[in-house]
């Protein structure tokens, strides 16, 4: 019992310090580096032009949410894969939990789909690891970037070097675990192991799965990779650098230039910021993403009030849109049939 109450009492201080976090970063820090008013101002200057770019882009990175599911579940079309997607995205920027928020939606809505829990359970697995690879990848890369042109940030230099250690630590024990059935097999031990002891401090049912669940569970990742790997991965880093398009459309638009903030330090800042903004203080990193990338941005040379007001807007138009489509889809919603398409 006071494990549970410990549990509590430790969400109740995890949320206490996310709603401070937030509070800090919108009511002190950003508006030190731009008056509200200054940035609306920014805003104001947009032009027909430059609202048509933003709404292509924005629904472009909309679009993108659904091929990683659907090249991880075959059978599942782009319409079901966007309002289960959007229904997930939707429910981590709301409800504390992070990403297990979005898987609990996910399977909710595909189950009535006529998908087994199983099959969800995979690919909401290989999209997960998929997105950690890209998220850890990037800062390498944007690192590596930076260096050839000359640029130089200490944080960055780490978080890339760390990201790449993350990535390739994180790439050979998906082979691994991949390639031998004895190793999948000591790892579901373990887990089932430490499952158990979980329900039995919880008071729970005994768990129903075993190590040979996990060495199923392998057997089927290695068929559907076998097959897929290619597609999920161009699906997912297209997924990815749609969002970073999002953000260099909003700098371009409200007057960041090239020649304050490049491409490839927008890049770096918005890699950097991506990864840490992964930690699940607050909901979808509000506060954090945006007092970080802003710091970025500016240190890189921008101006205050257009880096401020182009952050607040791509953080807008990544967060509003799939907050408004996942929780009107999710709820309305309703399938004409329960049956799976087969994969074609």
């Amino acid at each position: 019992m006071w494990r549970l109450r410990r549990l509590k009492s430790r969400r109740t201080l995890q949320r206490a310090a996310g709603i401070a976090v937030v509070v800090i970063a919108f009511a002190i820090v950003l508006p030190r580096l731009a008056d509200y008013r200054e940035v609306w101002q920014e805003v104001k200057t947009l032009d027909a032009q430059a609202l048509a770019l933003l709404t292509i882009v924005t629904v472009v990175n909309l679009a993108t949410f659904a091929p990683p599911w659907m090249a991880a579940l075959p059978g599942l079309g782009f319409w079901r894969a966007f309002v289960s997607t959007q229904a997930s995205t939707a429910s981590t920027h709301i409800a504390p939990g992070g990403a297990a928020v979005g898987i609990a939606a996910s399977l909710v809505l595909l189950r009535k789909w006529g998908y087994r829990t199983s099959e969800v359970a995979l690919a909401a697995a290989l999209t997960g690891i998929w997105n950690q690879l890209a998220a850890l990848g990037f800062p390498a890369l944007a690192l590596g970037l930076l260096t050839l042109t000359g640029g130089q940030d200490r944080l960055l230099r780490t978080v890339g070097l760390l990201g790449l250690v993350g990535f390739v630590v994180a790439l050979v024990v998906i082979v691994c675990a991949l390639a031998s059935d004895r190793i999948a097999r000591r790892v579901g031990d373990w887990a089932w192991r430490a499952a158990v002891r979980l329900a039995r401090v919880a008071r729970r049912k005994e768990v129903r799965w075993n190590a040979e669940t996990i060495v199923q569970f392998r057997k089927r990742t290695a068929a559907l990779l076998a097959r897929r790997w290619h597609v999920l991965t161009l699906a997912t880093l297209l997924g990815q650098l749609s969002v970073f398009a999002v953000l260099l459309t909003c700098l371009r638009t409200l007057g960041v230039t090239g020649s304050e903030v490049s491409l490839v330090e927008a890049f770096a800042a918005w890699s950097l910021i991506r990864l840490l903004g992964s930690l699940p203080l607050t909901p979808g990193g509000i506060g954090i993403v945006e007092v970080g990338l802003t710091g970025f941005l500016v240190g890189f040379g921008g101006a205050d009030a257009e880096v401020v007001a182009a952050v607040l807007l791509y953080r807008f138009l990544t967060i509003v849109p799939t907050l408004v489509l996942g929780l009107g889809l999710g709820a309305t919603w309703r399938p004409r049939t329960s049956t799976v398409t087969p994969p074609g």
